[in-house]
């Protein structure tokens, strides 16, 4: 079983940046594949950005591409999501989650474990 916990979350002025992290427990952290979704009200959760369990692939959804950056330390059991220019459409709450399968996956359905969430909101 994984446990994570994501933090930095907070209210930004458009154009800001924030640093989202995720930290992992109970289990293999390099096993797993990490993904960052996110969730508006009255919105379906989508995909963000994913990575490798070795950090050599990334995938980002096309509204944050070239804004948004993932990354992972695996020896800190951690997962970071670098959010730059942001924007008031980036407004939603973010999870962190683990997928034990490779490849380029987006449903969040496919993915087993799911941090509590952590709000960012973008003013403008």
């Amino acid at each position: 079983q994984v446990q994570l916990v994501e933090s930095g979350g907070g209210l930004v002025q458009a154009g800001g940046s924030l640093r989202l992290s995720c930290a992992a427990s109970g289990g293999t952290f390099r096993m797993y594949a990490m993904g960052w979704f996110r969730q508006a009200p009255g919105k379906e959760r989508e995909f963000v950005s994913r990575i490798a369990w070795s950090g050599d692939r990334t995938y980002y959804a096309s509204s944050v591409k070239g804004r948004f950056t993932i990354s992972r330390d695996n020896a800190k059991n951690t997962v970071y999501l670098q959010m730059n220019s942001l924007k008031p459409e980036d407004t939603a709450v973010y999870y962190c989650a683990a997928d034990l399968s490779p490849g380029s996956r987006y449903d969040p359905s496919e993915y087993a474990y799911w941090g509590q969430g952590t709000q960012v909101t973008v003013s403008s």
